[in-house]
């Protein structure tokens, strides 16, 4: 099945990436995916090694090159991911003040000091892991000023290395609260394919999606019905990448709609 969006991907004006705008459009427009949206790295916490390396003029500028390139074969949305945008809260909404964007995301990549993208975080047992994780996500769901609730249980990307398969089930009643927080304030959930694509030939391939499952599955429960698909790709080759599969599971979990943004207001589409 193909994907109707990928919401989640980057270009050269992130840190991680090297690939440039218009590599990434073309790699969506021969993959038959209608509408990408670009969300650069904007983070601000100190231990960022790659604070000042968004520049928004410059992007605006490749954004509507592209824009203009590809008229008629793709719709390119303007699009940012925030680190901790509970803690930088002046600075994002600086940032968003400054360009009609989309749609913005939120990210948690860091606990305090620590960021969850190292090995270091993970020398306690998985359930302090977790849980440290998941306090601070609600925290961050607290607070409003971003669209979509970026790759919701990122840390199990490490942690599937350090203590194997990762069970939400352990944590819902720490999740639980988080997915209350996005229903009461309209955030969507962006159901991110990354960790699929990494480790997709393992057994736990099935549980692999961010968030999974178990956890739409409480959503819909909750009464939540807004989501985003995302492949996070920083390569043109993983643009749109498992999306198929997300756009099932999303299905399987009773998910009816997906979310589009458009100058920061959403609509659902239904999902065929």
């Amino acid at each position: 099945m193909s994907a109707p969006h990928d919401y989640h991907m980057h270009s050269n004006f992130s840190c991680d990436c090297r690939a440039t705008m218009a590599e990434m459009c073309r790699s969506a427009i021969a993959k038959g995916i209608p509408e990408i949206g670009f969300t650069e790295h904007y983070d601000l916490h100190p231990g960022e090694t790659h604070r000042d390396w968004f520049r928004l003029d410059e992007w605006a500028a490749e954004l509507a090159r592209c824009r203009a390139e590809f008229d008629g074969q793709l719709i390119v949305r303007a699009a940012i991911e925030i680190g901790e945008p509970h803690v930088y809260q002046t600075e994002a909404h600086a940032m968003l003040a400054r360009y009609p964007f989309d749609y913005a995301l939120g990210s948690l990549h860091w606990v305090g000091p620590e960021t969850i993208f190292a090995a270091e975080y993970f020398r306690r047992p998985a359930d302090e892991a977790f849980r440290l994780f998941f306090e601070e996500l609600e925290r961050m769901t607290r607070v409003d000023g971003y669209d979509i609730l970026s790759h919701f249980d990122v840390p199990a990307r490490t942690a599937f290395d350090v203590y194997g398969k990762y069970d939400p089930r352990r944590y819902e009643d720490y999740i639980r609260p988080i997915l209350r927080n996005c229903i009461e304030k309209g955030i969507a959930l962006d159901i991110n394919t990354a960790m699929l694509r990494r480790n997709g030939e393992t057994p736990h391939a099935a549980s692999l999606l961010t968030p999974g499952l178990d956890i739409l599955r409480w959503y819909v429960e909750m009464g939540g019905e807004r989501v985003t698909l995302g492949s996070d790709a920083h390569r043109p080759e993983h643009l749109g990448a498992n999306l198929g599969e997300a756009l099932e599971v999303a299905k399987a979990a009773g998910i009816k709609y997906l979310t589009r943004f458009e100058r920061r207001q959403a609509s659902l589409m239904p999902i065929r």
